[in-house]
């Protein structure tokens, strides 16, 4: 294959449709469409970064399916399920007598995940104890089961996720450094779903057509008003939050159609049945802000730009820096915009935090 042919392929292969399990059309989710495809094709360890909801797991699924280990296993552990000591044992395993209630010997998941990828979610809730061993597993590939003194070689691909930032973490003493870096090789940031409102209409049909059939339901049709007051919710629990609103709705329908009196008051507390009283306020306070703007640069030679948008956006991050008390990940997480983002805004508008 001459270099030209070799780079459609890869480009084809990397730009290529949605990814089977994975809804979306929007530029955002064309973006994590070609991470997945290009990461999927290394050993590279992948973390995986976002809010709650967004759908993490989905992602490190369709990363393990496009793989070369897609014919190994795949591994789901959430570390923030379990305490640490049964966290431990569940990831590598025990040996009869090694504690109270070990009463048989037993496989760790880490040693079920051999020649496939193991999903370590909610990885920011390991204890440091733990993330000594998880850095060994990591760097060697070798651990020993609790109790025992025999090394497991593995050979397994580790897809970690996060619904914090953890360099904040790493700031805050609660998680290490040198792992963090072992995990963050190709790191993917999931976008909430208030940045990526244009996939609601398809996961919206995505999910009455999961719904109907196992509810044996018929609600095909989508009420404008309710669609409208779907796409201008700001979603704090993601996608999880519209599925369970989703599944809701079907339940509760007496006809084919999803009208906006299924929707829970969370939803159209943002939208008042008669009208987005308060989008039409916040359109009316924006042109007037910039008309007032644009009049007051008359006769400048600066950038309207930087005098209008900046200025409005520098006053946005204070405000929220200061209603967060200075937190960045949880002030960037209500921007919707990531840490790093955020921290250069704040440099560069010379906010003092």
């Amino acid at each position: 294959m001459n270099p030209m042919s070799s780079y459609r392929a890869n480009y084809l292969h990397e730009t290529g449709p949605p990814i089977p399990g994975l809804i979306g059309s929007s530029s955002a989710m064309e973006e994590i469409y070609r991470d997945a495809r290009k990461v999927a094709r290394s050993n590279a360890s992948v973390l995986l970064l976002g809010e709650t909801g967004t759908g993490k797991e989905l992602i490190a699924t369709a990363i393990h399916r496009l793989s070369d280990r897609n014919s190994g296993p795949f591994v789901k552990v959430n570390c923030g399920a379990l305490s640490e000591n049964l966290l431990e044992s569940e990831l590598f395993g025990h040996v009869r007598g090694s504690f109270t209630g070990a009463v048989n010997n037993r496989t760790g998941r880490f040693e079920a995940a051999h020649m496939g990828t193991i999903f370590l979610d909610e990885i920011n809730s390991t204890s440091l104890h733990l993330q000594v061993k998880l850095l060994r597993v990591l760097q060697e590939r070798q651990f020993e089961r609790v109790g025992d003194t025999e090394t497991i070689n593995v050979d397994v691909r580790v897809i970690a996720a996060s619904n914090r930032s953890l360099m904040d973490h790493v700031d805050e003493g609660g998680f290490r450094e040198d792992l963090f870096w072992r995990l963050n090789v190709v790191p993917i940031q999931i976008p909430p779903l208030r940045l990526r409102r244009d996939d609601i209409p398809s996961l919206v049909a995505h999910f009455l057509n999961s719904y109907n059939e196992v509810n044996d339901r018929y609600v095909v049709h989508i009420q404008p008003q309710a669609m409208e007051a779907l796409q201008e919710y700001h979603w704090p629990g993601n996608v999880r939050e519209l599925q369970n609103y989703i599944e809701r709705a079907v339940v509760m329908a007496e006809s084919d159609e999803l009208t906006v009196e299924l929707l829970p008051e969370e939803v159209l507390g943002t939208r008042p049945r008669t009208g987005n009283v308060r989008g039409a306020d916040i359109e009316a306070l924006t042109h007037e802000l910039v008309q007032q703007g644009i009049t007051s640069c008359e006769g400048d030679d600066g950038d309207i730009h930087a005098k209008i948008v900046n200025r409005v956006e520098r006053e946005t991050i204070a405000q929220v820096m200061l209603a967060c008390n200075n937190v960045q990940t949880k002030a960037a997480s209500q921007l919707g915009i990531n840490r790093n983002t955020l921290h250069k805004k704040l440099k560069d508008y010379g906010l003092d935090v």
